[in-house]
């Protein structure tokens, strides 16, 4: 009897857990119940989960100078410092670096260009270009002002030291 109450109880615990778990991201080092996402507008939700593009020339960060640093717009991963941002001319944010393990660069559906998402959360960012010589580096991160949020850097104080 205590075995079949043991049974019961076990069988109960897992049934929760995974009714608890649908619609979370699988294979993330997280525990389930610590995954949570910022609120998105109807916007930065088309750019982020699928994988839209903001109109050129139209976000609040393409021409920003300030010192700071941009995080993901849905987890709050650090992703860009202010000092690798340059003007392209091209009408979205531009970045010629990332902080370093913060940007997963994958192959685009177009079979052209090379993605770029949080690696994070998974977040669409926009595209990673090579080889255009706007920099010393070389490299263009070509980012959706929906995907990012400024943290200037008077705010950086509430942010972990390793992202200064």
């Amino acid at each position: 009897m205590k075995t079949l109450f043991f049974l019961i109880t076990v069988l109960t615990v897992v049934s929760a857990c995974n009714a608890q778990n649908e619609g979370t991201i699988k294979n993330s080092s997280a525990p389930v119940d610590t995954i949570k996402y910022n609120s998105l507008t109807p916007q930065e939700e088309n750019v982020l989960l699928r994988k839209a593009t903001d109109r050129p020339y139209t976000g609040q960060y393409f021409s920003k100078k300030d010192e700071g640093i941009y995080i993901c717009r849905r987890c709050n991963n650090p992703l860009y410092r202010s000092d690798d941002k340059f003007d392209s001319h091209c009408g979205w944010p531009s970045f010629d670096d990332e902080i370093q393990g913060a940007v997963k660069r994958v192959s685009d559906a177009d079979g052209f260009r090379i993605e770029i998402i949080c690696k994070n959360c998974g977040g669409h960012l926009g595209h990673v270009f090579l080889g255009e010589g706007f920099t010393d580096k070389d490299t263009r991160h070509c980012v959706n002002t929906s995907s990012l949020v400024f943290v200037s850097k008077m705010d950086m104080e509430n942010l972990p030291e390793v992202i200064r």
